[in-house]
C-alpha cells in the first residue's frame, strides 16, 4: 500500500510508475475544505494589516506562516509585545525549544504560532481557526497543505495570504536550481500558478480543486472572490 497527501495527477502517476504497481487500485478522497474560507489581501503593510486581521480574534488559536526565519522572530516579538500570546516556530531553534513552543500551542498554552514551513507536520490540532501566509508559498501543493490545518475540526475557518508582485519576483530567485534547468522549470511553473492564484478574479476553491483534478462549480460559495461584488465599468 502506498499513502500520500496533496498529490496532483502527475505526482499520482509517478508514485505507480516508480513503485512498478502494474495492476492497482487507486482510492482518492475529496480535496474540498468546505468549511475554509478563502481570502487574498493586497500586501502593502503587512505588520499593520495582521493586527487589523487579529483583532477580532484575540482568543483563537492561529498560524502564521511567514518566509524567513528572521520574519518569524521579529513578527513573534512584535504580536507578543501587542498583547498576543505568539510563539516562534523555525529550523533555527534548538530542537528543545521548538518542541517546547509547539506543546504550548497545542495545549493552547499560546494562540497564535509565528512559524516557517518547518511548523506543520504530524500537527493534529482540531481547533486552529485561520491560517495566515504573510508571504507567498513555491506552490499550491504547499498552500493547500498549510492552509489545511485550519478547521479540521469541523467548524468555520480562514484562510489568508498576504500578496504582492514583489513576492512573486523574490520567490522566482529561490526556486532557481543552479545547473538544473529542467527542474528550475518546472518549479517557476508552479509558482506561476500560485501566483495566478493570488491574481483570481474567479472562486479561489474551484481553482484549487481544479488542480488537483478535481471538478466543482464555478461558485463555491466561500471564498472573497465568490462573497465580493465586483462593479465594472467602462
Amino acid at each position: 500500500m502506498a499513502l500520500t497527501a496533496t498529490a496532483t495527477p502527475v505526482v499520482q502517476e509517478d508514485i505507480i510508475t516508480q513503485l512498478d504497481f502494474s495492476d492497482c487500485k487507486v482510492f482518492k478522497a475529496s480535496f474540498n475544505r468546505k468549511n475554509l474560507y478563502y481570502q487574498i489581501k493586497s500586501k502593502n503593510d503587512p505588520y499593520h494589516q495582521i493586527l487589523q486581521y487579529l483583532e477580532s480574534r484575540k482568543k483563537d488559536s492561529g498560524i502564521i506562516y511567514c518566509q524567513s526565519r528572521k520574519t518569524v522572530e521579529s513578527l513573534a516579538s512584535s504580536l507578543h509585545a501587542s498583547g498576543y500570546r505568539a510563539l516562534p516556530y523555525h529550523a533555527g531553534l534548538t530542537a528543545e525549544a521548538r518542541t517546547e513552543n509547539q506543546e504550548r500551542f497545542i495545549r493552547d498554552d499560546v494562540e497564535i504560532i509565528v512559524a516557517t514551513i518547518a511548523f506543520g507536520m504530524g500537527i493534529d490540532k482540531s481547533n486552529v481557526r485561520y491560517v495566515v501566509h504573510m508571504d507567498l508559498p513555491k506552490n499550491i501543493e504547499s498552500y493547500y497543505q498549510e492552509t489545511g490545518r485550519a478547521g479540521r475540526d469541523g467548524l468555520d475557518s480562514e484562510a489568508l495570504l498576504f500578496y504582492s508582485y514583489a513576492d512573486v519576483s523574490k520567490m522566482k530567485k529561490f526556486v532557481e536550481i543552479e545547473g538544473n534547468t529542467e527542474q528550475t522549470n518546472i518549479y517557476l511553473k508552479k509558482l506561476e500558478q500560485m501566483a495566478a492564484y493570488g491574481d483570481l478574479g474567479t472562486c479561489r476553491r474551484k481553482y484549487l480543486l481544479n488542480y488537483f483534478d478535481e471538478e466543482t462549480s464555478d461558485h463555491g460559495g466561500n471564498c472573497d472572490s465568490c462573497l465580493t461584488r465586483v462593479e465594472r465599468e467602462d
